[in-house]
């Protein structure tokens, strides 16, 4: 069962606020890492690159948690629990480059900097993440 964010805490998930990304090492550990986000009206979209810890995590196991904490005020909080349902890297570097400018206000997140020099062997990739569970307070 999907589930939706309610618009009381829409600004926790549609940024500048970084959230922190859970996901489920191969021990089963949790792993936290702080990430920024999008909201497309129905799903989290996550980016990050090919081979990090979070990547190898949410394609070998895709049940993950997303928490927004309101910087103003620690005891507003959104918990979306979910499903990594789909891994692309088909639109992923102009992804992150929005993001970029929610977030730092740069049109490029690598900075208008040579390809080679910006990381052009790195991999961008978005993470679409269902909801099944949306928890918030505050």
């Amino acid at each position: 069962m999907t589930k939706t964010i309610p618009d009381s805490h829409r600004d926790l998930i549609d940024g500048p606020v970084v959230v922190a990304l859970s996901t489920v090492m191969p021990d089963g550990r949790p792993q936290c890492t702080p990430v920024w986000c999008s909201f497309d009206g129905n799903e989290v979209l996550i980016n990050s690159a090919r081979g990090r810890q979070k990547d190898k995590n949410m394609v070998a196991r895709p049940g993950v948690a997303v928490l927004a904490i309101d910087p103003q005020n620690p005891y507003r909080y959104l918990e979306v629990r979910g499903d990594v349902t789909d891994v692309t890297e088909d639109g992923a570097r102009d992804h992150i480059n929005a993001l970029a400018k929610t977030y730092v206000g740069k049109d490029e997140y690598y900075g208008g900097v040579a390809p080679a020099e910006a990381g052009e062997a790195e991999v961008r990739v978005i993470y679409r993440i269902t909801p099944t569970r949306v928890s918030v307070h505050g």
